[in-house]
């Protein structure tokens, strides 16, 4: 943990000029169950792994998301809030379930952490000073009262909880599922609720969260996250921590005592979740594409606010790099409830002679030449199909210049700004851009590397046919 200051449904679902089934899952605004979301996250481990942002401050928490648009031209796959301890942030609390709510709709999925304040103290409190801060610490006696069931303390550990429910009832009623990571980095003496270990310690604590929460409370929209920090040494005794596989649904690591995360707390998170999902709930330094080669399981990662844009962890070639490796899944490219491929619409489309719609040279600026090309296997030839039907590859839309209805108008790369010209359909093989009416389409049906990508009448020729990823 670093103090600072302090989705969803992505399917694939083309409007299509003629009749093309829609995909039979949850659209970003609608529906799913944490059912969907731990399944969706099973069949991407091991190939696949969610990019994400811990964002702040809770009046503000869209904050490092947008950081992460402004480097790479994506937004994360997953984004995380917080429901904090001081006044000004508890009086945000909307606004982040606000946030939560967007996320979910624009494609992305909803998490959401809480630094409590001992249940000795009132609502708000503060980090690391006075009776009752966040970094103080329970008498052996306090905890005992704690975990106890019916005691002073434990009611009112109850009533602290209560305070969460309405922000989270909303979002059951809204039909989001959320990953709910209290009592983090539990294995860690730096909170009051950390560092006990045993059937009676943090974990206990957790379980007590579980019971209340989704028997009690009845909030069965929360995804469980049971989450530890990589402390030196600590491999060894993450037993010591474990609730039980009936009370997790994601098993995560905080990475920040090494800048990633090491081999040894990758196995021992593989070995205690038994099967579930493992991620990465806090790095400092986003996991490089050599680290989620060596430890391929993890399903998400979520970069700690301002680290972000920190040199000293990250540069923005760094984070591009990860951001745009073929492994990584962004806003827009993932898939829950139903469907067997966990990346739908990510890869190379191919046309005319088996090539491939290619971005010259790898370019990033915009105005950059789209073309056929001899497929390679490359970032310049990876495209995804977004939910709201663009087409985007290195963090950037296909797009019609300006917008021009003109048979032959070039297409090109564009930063990604929601106009209609950037939006594609289905029509057969054929892309079709709703905007222009006219169909995507190889200059001249050349198939040479380097021939120019147009804009045409839609006519049916084969330089219109389009195989999507």
């Amino acid at each position: 943990m670093r103090l600072a200051a302090f989705a969803v449904s992505a399917v694939v679902v083309w409007a299509a000029a003629s009749a093309v089934p829609a995909a039979a899952t949850p659209t970003p605004s609608g529906t799913a169950t944490v059912a969907d979301v731990v399944t969706y996250l099973q069949s991407i481990t091991g190939r696949n792994i969610l990019s994400g942002q811990q964002d702040g401050p809770s009046s503000a928490p869209n904050t490092w998301q947008q950081k992460v648009h402004d480097i790479t031209g994506e937004y994360p796959g997953s984004w995380a809030g917080d429901f904090a301890f001081e006044q000004n942030d508890i009086n945000a609390r909307p606004a982040v379930i606000a946030q939560a709510k967007a996320v979910w709709a624009a494609g992305s999925i909803p998490a959401l952490v809480w630094h409590m304040c001992p249940p000795t103290v009132a609502q708000s409190c503060h980090w690391d000073y006075g009776t009752g801060a966040i970094m103080s610490r329970l008498s052996d006696a306090q905890w005992n009262e704690l975990v106890t069931n019916g005691t002073a303390l434990n009611t009112a550990f109850k009533r602290r909880l209560d305070e969460a429910v309405p922000y989270l009832q909303d979002l059951k009623n809204s039909g989001i599922p959320v990953l709910f990571r209290p009592q983090h980095e539990m294995n860690e003496g730096w909170s009051w609720w950390g560092g006990r270990p045993g059937a009676n310690g943090s974990r206990k604590l957790f379980q007590i969260t579980h019971d209340y929460l989704s028997g009690t409370k009845g909030l069965n929209n929360l995804v469980w996250v049971w989450n530890l920090k990589d402390i030196a040494g600590g491999e060894s005794h993450v037993a010591d921590y474990w609730p039980g596989a009936s009370y997790v649904d994601l098993a995560t690591l905080d990475a920040w005592v090494n800048k990633q995360p090491t081999q040894a707390w990758y196995n021992a998170m593989l070995g205690i979740a038994g099967g579930k999902p493992i991620g990465l709930s806090e790095v400092g330094t986003v996991p490089t594409p050599e680290t989620i080669t060596a430890q391929p399981r993890w399903t998400f990662f979520s970069v700690w606010i301002s680290w972000l844009t920190d040199p000293a962890w990250n540069t923005n070639d760094a984070v591009k790099r990860t951001y745009y490796d073929p492994r990584v899944l962004n806003r827009g490219e993932i898939h829950i409830g139903g469907g067997t491929d966990p990346a739908p619409g990510t890869g190379p489309i191919t046309g005319l002679a088996g090539k491939c719609l290619d971005v010259a040279a790898a370019g990033t600026a915009n105005g950059t030449k789209i073309q056929l090309y001899s497929c390679n296997g490359t970032n310049a030839q990876r495209w995804t199909v977004g939910t709201d039907g663009t087409l985007r590859a290195l963090g950037k839309c296909l797009d019609v210049t300006g917008g021009t209805a003109a048979d032959g108008t070039k297409v090109q790369l564009w930063d990604c700004n929601g106009n209609g010209h950037q939006r594609w359909t289905r029509d057969g093989r054929r892309l079709v851009n709703p905007d222009t009416g006219r169909c995507l389409d190889v200059a001249g049906q050349s198939t040479a590397d380097g021939a120019q990508i147009q804009i045409w009448t839609c006519n049916g020729q084969t330089n219109q046919n389009w195989t999507l990823p």
